[in-house]
C-alpha cells in the first residue's frame, strides 16, 4: 500500500514493532499522563514528595521547552515527528494556536490510540488536527508543507539520521524551523555503544540506538538547514527523572542507570535546532 505522497509505508524495526504495539506504553505508571517522555523538571522541587501532577507537568513542560524553541506557532503548521498518543500534537493545539498540527507515527498502533484519545478535536476541528502514518526517514507530504517539524524523544529510535535530516529539509517552507529532543551519547569515542548497552536494556535490546549528537547536528547542516545547535538540557531532565523512577525501581536496576551514564559522560540529553533559510 503506498501512502498519499506516492512513499510506501516503511517498514519498522523489532524492537519498536514490539515495544509500542499491542500493550500501551504510556499505561506504565513510569509514564503517567498518556505522554511518553522522561520530563523536563525545571522549577519542580525534586526534594518533597512527586505525584502524578509533577509527573505530568515535567512531560508537558519537555514539550513546551521543544515549541518554545521554533517560535511563535500561531497561525502556522506543525509537524511532530513520532508522535505516539498525540498529546504533544493536542498541547500545542491548545497552548499555541497553530493553523494546524500533523502527528505522524511509525506504529498503526500508536496512531490507532491517537485518534481514539483525540477523537473530539478530530471531529470538531478536522482541518487543524490529523495523524498520519509515516517514517522519519520517508516522510508522506509534499515539499514545503510545514513551517515547523519537532520531535520529542523519538530520535533514539531513528535508524537513519542522515535520512530524518533530509526530510525534515524537504519538508520545511523556507524560513521554517525543526527542534528534536532526544538522547545521545556526548560523543564519538569507540565503544560507547557496548557501554551503554552494559547499562541500559533499551540500548542491548536495539530499542534506542547509540550515536552522538553531532550525528544529528551535522546532518542537518548536511542537508541545507542553517544554524544547527545543540544544546544539553540533561541537568533538567536525568535528576528528575531519576527521581521519580525511585518510586517504582529500586537502586541499581537497569532503568537507574540512565543517570549513571550521564553522570559518567558517556549519555546526555539535548535540544537540537535548526533552520531553513528563507
Amino acid at each position: 500500500m503506498v501512502d498519499g505522497a506516492g512513499r510506501m509505508p516503511p517498514e519498522m524495526r523489532d524492537a519498536v514493532r514490539e515495544t509500542y504495539g499491542a500493550d500501551d506504553l504510556s499505561a506504565n505508571p513510569v509514564f503517567g499522563g498518556g505522554f511518553i517522555n522522561f520530563g523536563y523538571w525545571r522549577g519542580i522541587d525534586l526534594r518533597g514528595p512527586l505525584g502524578a501532577a509533577e509527573r505530568v507537568r515535567s512531560q508537558q513542560d519537555l514539550y513546551r521547552h521543544v515549541l518554545d524553541s521554533v517560535g511563535p506557532l500561531e497561525g502556522l503548521s506543525t509537524l511532530e515527528v513520532g508522535c505516539g498518543l498525540g498529546r504533544g500534537c493536542a498541547l500545542t493545539l491548545r497552548e499555541y494556536g497553530p493553523a494546524a498540527v500533523v502527528g505522524m507515527d511509525i506504529h498503526p498502533d500508536q496512531l490507532r490510540r491517537a485518534r481514539a484519545a483525540h477523537e473530539d478535536v478530530l471531529r470538531r476541528e478536522p482541518e487543524r488536527l490529523r495523524f498520519a502514518r509515516g517514517g522519519a526517514e520517508a516522510m508522506p507530504f509534499a515539499d514545503g508543507s510545514f513551517d515547523a517539524v519537532v520531535s520529542v524523544e523519538a530520535a533514539q529510535h531513528f535508524p537513519d539520521l542522515a535520512a530524518f535530516a533530509a526530510e525534515t529539509a524537504r519538508v520545511l517552507r523556507p524560513g521554517g524551523r525543526v527542534a528534536v529532543a532526544s538522547f545521545f551519547t556526548v560523543d564519538d569515542v569507540p565503544g560507547r555503544s557496548g557501554e551503554l548497552a552494559a547499562l541500559l536494556d533499551t540500548f542491548a535490546t536495539g530499542l534506542d540506538i547509540a550515536r552522538p549528537v553531532t550525528a544529528l547536528t551535522e546532518a542537518f547542516t548536511a542537508s541545507g538547514l542553517r544554524g544547527a545547535r545543540a544544546q544539553s538540557i540533561g541537568p533538567h531532565v536525568w535528576p528528575g527523572w531519576d527521581r521519580w523512577l525511585s518510586r517504582l525501581w529500586a537502586d541499581g536496576t537497569w532503568p537507574r542507570n540512565f543517570l549513571r551514564a550521564y553522570e559518567q559522560r558517556v549519555l546526555d540529553y539535548y535540544l537540537v535546532t535548526a533552520a531553513r533559510d528563507g
